[in-house]
């Protein structure tokens, strides 16, 4: 895992000075500290931050050349398929084991378009073709990888963090808010790619492949997206082998590896995979002081069962209190997930000990863990009623307490399942955003045909696998690889995406969520382990935030220039604050979202004059 910047000019424009970008460069010194070189050629520049993962000798750093010298490429991730690609192609004169000498080499042989879709793995790439004089951009199929860029006046810039972008020269001095973007971040707490807040800069989607030529053309291509059943037929290979094969390949590491357990059913079940491949594997357990919120107890049991030595990190919330600041310094864009803070805590402990994690990510999405989707099917026959119908049927049967639900007073069915994600009311959104909607983007992400259950389960886990839990990849990269920690998520390698992606799912309760990955854990470890109820990775924030961060709360949202007045009514927010001090409702990740905005102005934001 590492981190990149580059330029690549349109015309005859100039490349910035090296001095200016290494600074940049340095921005992202903290997702590879162990090497940073950079290269130049007619018209391009690139940088390279390296955490040596695979063959951690010089050999493997970056820039590197394609054999031929036709390709100048970075890239930041792991391909886990890589030893079969060498073999497959038979290449030869292999000057390094990197899983980065083996995407060279493809290059030459198979070209851009042609290797891309062969690789399993997580990552972002940039590719300079120094033949065709064009630069490719490409992001893996989940999303597990950052990659953004920006396209000004006199070129591309392209790199591992959003700062490296908005701080280059050839933006800073011109930085538009995009109004609809800011909406999308202060309603879902992310930026959804391939959108950023500041016009001119995005990300590449997962799955795209971007090619940008000299006279500043840019062309999108599609490669992979998982919204239609496809892929190769699984239908007669069970899911144990997939994943099973999905851990051994990201097990392949020359630097010390471990897992992530909590007392939940993703992570257990990947370290007892791993427990099979490596059997002194360790796993980290995150314990905290708040017993409402500590899954320890439950983790415990697990490592007990699979014999796995288990490392508890045990922190009271003064300890994560102590940790905000510098947390909200490794989001280099707006972010508003707080299980971000014990996401940095033990990313931090894990880091002393190792330098790659494994982690359960992606097994809500993929295998229908999240109750909301449940509730969802549950209540969808209301939106098959007339508005005028429902709403007054459900005051009655509420009243009567036949039902006890407030969906039937959304006037849609897309705006019920949308309200289910946001953390500011619709109407405080529309209070901040007069006359402004979603972007079409996010508009798109929740837009439903309220049909078969079979075919609404899918646009949900759609739902949640291009838009929810890309703010968790977020979330993980960010707060990992500010401890230059690599995190894994075997969940999403390729071949178990399109397993899940060819299962209808049948949800009627709540025994259902997760069924395909209980039965395995059921084969790992007693059930008696498996049912205990899950408490999330959370942190104790409406409490927290009346007493320890209240006044950092009030100078953040009141006491300083609030950043974006030009496109935010700012005094709606800042009455929402006041109204949760006052006790006039109880919305804390609402709150929250308001706070850290500008927290992540006040520690990534350019100062006049600067």
């Amino acid at each position: 895992m590492c981190g990149f910047l580059g330029e690549f000019t349109f015309q005859h424009n100039s490349l910035t000075e090296l001095a200016s970008f290494e600074a940049l460069l340095a921005l992202s010194q903290h997702r590879g500290p162990d090497a940073s070189c950079t290269t130049r050629g007619s018209g391009f520049q690139l940088g390279f931050n390296r955490l040596a993962i695979l063959d951690v000798s010089a050999q493997g750093n970056q820039p590197k050349e394609s054999p031929s010298g036709r390709y100048q490429v970075v890239f930041n991730g792991e391909l886990y398929n890589y030893q079969d690609l060498a073999a497959t192609y038979a290449l030869t004169d292999l000057h390094s084991t990197s899983d980065t000498e083996v995407l060279i080499h493809l290059l030459d042989v198979l070209g851009v378009a042609a290797t891309i879709p062969l690789l399993n793995g997580m990552f972002a790439i940039a590719i300079i073709d120094t033949e065709t004089d064009c630069l490719y951009l490409t992001r893996d199929f989940a999303g597990i990888k950052p990659l953004f860029y920006g396209v000004a006046n006199e070129g591309v810039v392209m790199a591992s963090q959003f700062d490296q972008v908005f701080k280059h020269a050839w933006f800073c001095d011109s930085l538009e808010l995009k109004p609809e973007i800011v909406k999308d971040y202060f309603g879902f707490g992310y930026m959804q790619a391939p959108n950023t807040i500041y016009s001119g800069i995005f990300q590449v989607n997962p799955g795209d492949l971007i090619q940008v030529n000299r006279a500043g053309e840019v062309i999108h291509k599609r490669l992979v997206t998982f919204k239609k059943r496809q892929g190769p037929n699984l239908k007669d290979t069970g899911l144990t082998p997939i994943l099973q094969t999905a851990v051994s390949k990201q097990l392949v590491s020359d630097v010390p590896i471990a897992t992530f357990l909590s007392g939940g059913i993703d992570s257990p079940l990947i370290s007892a995979y791993a427990k099979k491949h490596i059997s002194d594997i360790e796993a980290f357990t995150l314990a905290v002081d708040n017993p409402a919120l500590n899954e320890s107890e439950i983790a415990k049991g697990y490592a007990a069962h699979l014999d796995i030595t288990q490392h508890i990190v045990s922190v009271k919330e003064l300890d994560l209190l102590l940790e905000i600041d510098a947390h909200f310094k490794a989001f280099s864009e707006p972010f508003g997930d707080y299980s971000s803070i014990p996401t940095y805590v033990i990313s931090k402990e894990a880091k002393k000990k190792h330098t790659v994690m494994l982690s359960g990510d992606g097994g809500d999405e993929l295998f229908f863990g999240y109750p909301r989707m449940l509730d969802v099917l549950q209540k969808r026959w209301w939106f098959k009623l007339p508005y005028a119908i429902r709403k007054p049927l459900a005051q009655i049967t509420n009243t009567l307490g036949l039902t006890k639900t407030w969906a039937p007073y959304f006037k849609s069915f897309d705006t019920f399942v949308t309200n289910k994600h946001l953390k500011l009311p619709a109407a405080t959104l529309d209070g901040a955003f007069p006359n402004r909607s979603f972007s079409k983007t996010m508009t798109d992400l929740y837009t439903f045909t309220n049909s078969s259950a079979p075919s609404l389960l899918h646009q949900l886990r759609w739902n949640e696998f291009y838009a929810h839990m890309q703010r968790v990849l977020i979330k993980v990269d960010r707060a990992s690889m500010a401890h230059s920690l690599e995190v894994r998520v075997p969940f999403l390698d390729k071949t178990s995406i399109a397993w899940a992606w060819q299962q209808k799912g049948d949800l009627k309760t709540k025994h259902d969520l997760k069924k395909d990955l209980k039965t395995l854990l059921a084969e790992e470890v007693p059930e008696s382990l498996i049912n205990q109820k899950k408490m999330g990775f959370t942190v104790p924030l409406k409490a927290w935030l009346h007493t320890a961060l209240q006044a950092d709360v009030m100078h953040a949202v009141f006491d300083t220039p609030f950043y974006g007045k030009e496109v935010i009514e700012v005094s709606v927010l800042q009455a929402y604050v006041q109204d949760f001090f006052d006790g006039k409702h109880d919305n804390a990740w609402g709150v929250w979202h308001i706070y850290a905005w500008q927290k992540w102005w006040m520690a990534h934001g350019i100062i006049e004059g600067s």
